[in-house]
């Protein structure tokens, strides 16, 4: 006789994935503030020069801040690059200085057409940029006192180059891009717009802008992984002394003129915008948004500051300390969220 079948019990049913537990209400909108601090800044900046000043609303003061913000904005998206990839070039203010001065006097000295004369320019700063990027890569200076060194001699050369004079003799070509409008609005920020279109494009798009947010975020595992660290620092270097070429050439056509010490002014406020709008000095961390966040915020202090009548003299000051803060604020991002 066949024994009866037994019945094995069947194993318990897998138990659901049980969901993430949520994030507590007070980090997440810690964790928004942290990310969006520029932009509230910002709007908090514009209500309060409203109210002392109505001026400051008009179309014409907009039309302002754009036109001055577009300089600005392309030595800041400059000065982002090698962040990103946690270097620093404090040169770039002076690449933009001397580059132009080089474009200027290539047009008056030489007769060369104001378009040729500016493409070489930018092709000089274009080339210090590689430069930076080589020494910084294949001699392996640290790259605080390489730009710095590098800084000080455009400076010179800038200098040298002027014999302490304005340079005024430049075509309407050469100006015409910093004077010209279209319905009443200046055609110079619309090159800015290109540049952060393209940059961003390059971050988010491209292999280059990916292996540039993996070198700044940890450059060992990134070389591991196959990554040429020193082919994309170098690529970051060159790209940024192009952009340092542009807003030297917008700068002199803006102006219409070309000081012995052309783009100096730049330097405070070309660390602080990308800093301020969230390009971590640590690497690996911003994007374009927050750049143009900064921007706009530093420009409009200056511009609110000039119309409720700050004396001049405070306006470095209160640049020096939004530099402290945003460094503070990139400190508690990282801390916060690593």
């Amino acid at each position: 006789m066949k024994p009866a079948a037994v019945s094995l019990p069947s194993p318990p049913a897998a138990t659901a994935a049980q969901p993430a537990a949520p994030k507590p209400v007070g980090r997440s909108v810690t964790g928004w503030v942290l990310h969006n601090v520029v932009w509230i800044w910002l709007i908090a900046l514009v209500v309060l020069f409203g109210v002392f000043n109505p001026y400051f609303f008009t179309l014409f003061n907009l039309q302002n801040i754009m036109v001055q913000a577009t300089v600005l904005g392309m030595i800041g998206l400059a000065v982002s690059l090698p962040l990103l990839v946690a270097e620093i070039d404090l040169s770039l203010p002076a690449n933009l200085g001397f580059s132009s001065a080089i474009g200027a006097l290539a047009y008056s000295n030489l007769e060369l057409p104001w378009f040729v004369a500016m493409l070489a320019g930018v092709g000089v700063a274009t080339l210090i940029g590689f430069f930076n990027g080589l020494c910084i890569t294949k001699l392996r200076m640290v790259s605080l006192i390489e730009t710095l060194a590098m800084m000080i001699i455009l400076e010179g050369s800038l200098l040298a180059l002027t014999q302490g004079r304005t340079i005024t003799s430049m075509s309407d070509g050469y100006t015409w891009i910093g004077q010209a409008t279209i319905g009443g609005w200046p055609v110079m920020p619309a090159i800015f717009v290109v540049a952060l279109v393209a940059m961003a494009v390059l971050l988010n798009r491209t292999i280059l802008g990916r292996s540039i947010y993996a070198v700044g975020g940890n450059a060992v595992a990134s070389n591991s992984a196959g990554i040429r660290v020193d082919r994309i620092k170098i690529a970051t270097y060159t790209i940024a002394g192009f952009l340092a070429g542009v807003a030297g050439f917008l700068l002199a056509s803006w102006q219409m003129a070309i000081t012995s010490n052309q783009g100096s002014s730049y330097l405070l406020y070309a660390i602080a915008a990308p800093i301020i709008g969230g390009v971590s000095v640590f690497g690996g961390r911003g994007n374009v948004v927050g750049v143009l966040g900064g921007v706009l915020l530093l420009t409009v202090i200056q511009v609110g500051l000039a119309i409720v009548n700050v004396p001049s003299f405070y306006v470095g000051m209160i640049g020096g300390f939004m530099i402290f803060i945003a460094v503070a604020i990139d400190a508690l991002r990282v801390r916060y969220f690593s």
